[in-house]
């Protein structure tokens, strides 16, 4: 279907480009007709035409939730949008295994934890755990990788120390859910850790989570990032051909 508009983008709903969205939140309000008026009101000042409660709760000690739909009528040139990604090429799982064993002839050594206050394992699992995430292996798999799933609440020194202790080439840390910006402190501590012991070019420093992009872990000191969406072989492909590549005279 040809988009009328060109490269100009707008939500979807019903028809192209007409810009139906729906959004939720919570309010610091009991739950009333004026409360839900109040929310459309806000979204009005979102920017939203049309706005429409279509449901509401009340979630006591004065709070409630609120969903809306309505239209939002600006849109986005996406010729213009450029945005920092991994580039290595995304192999499959024979071809990363072969990879491994032509380039490094050896098992590649993989720590990974959710460091800090982070209690939330689900996306470290999807890309370590053997059973992996939709249809794709988890690194445990690889017969060329060797792995350490430390699990949740892993203070960055007890990760630094469990990567000398094995000799590992890469660092997975996964944050999932955190508030008030704690996984920037967080990952911002764990390469200042690094950098302070003289270790930080001894690791290659992969970062996930769903508020995670590359271009903010390029930021925080990071070789790469993987946000929403990321499978195992993403991963895989990213740290076998990237020290295949280093390994290369």
């Amino acid at each position: 279907m040809n988009n009328p508009h060109g490269n100009e983008v707008r939500p979807y709903g019903d028809t192209l480009n007409d810009g139906k969205v729906q959004m939720s939140f919570t309010l610091p309000v009991p739950a009333s007709p004026e409360a839900a008026e109040a929310a459309r009101e806000l979204a009005r000042k979102m920017g939203l035409e049309e706005p429409e409660v279509c449901s509401f709760r009340d979630l006591g000690e004065a709070f409630s939730f609120y969903i809306l739909y309505g239209r939002c009528t600006h849109g986005v040139d996406i010729s213009r949008i450029h945005v920092a990604k991994v580039d290595t090429e995304t192999l499959n799982f024979y071809e990363i295994n072969g990879l491994i064993e032509k380039e490094l002839d050896r098992k590649i050594r993989v720590v990974g934890a959710c460091t800090g206050s982070d209690a939330h394992t689900v996306g470290l699992d999807a890309i370590m755990n053997m059973k992996g995430y939709a249809g794709e292996y988890g690194l445990e798999r690889y017969p060329w990788f060797e792995t350490w799933n430390m699990g949740s609440q892993v203070p960055n020194e007890v990760m630094i120390r469990k990567a000398v202790e094995v000799g590992a080439d890469a660092l997975l840390v996964s944050q999932v859910v955190t508030q008030k910006e704690v996984h920037i402190h967080n990952l911002t501590e764990l390469v200042e850790l690094l950098e302070a012991e003289g270790l930080r070019d001894r690791f290659l420093l992969v970062v996930g989570g769903p508020r995670i992009s590359h271009e903010l872990a390029l930021e925080l000191g990071y070789d790469a990032g993987f946000g929403p969406s990321t499978l195992p072989v993403d991963v895989a492909s990213y740290i076998a051909q990237t020290l295949a590549k280093r390994s290369r005279p």
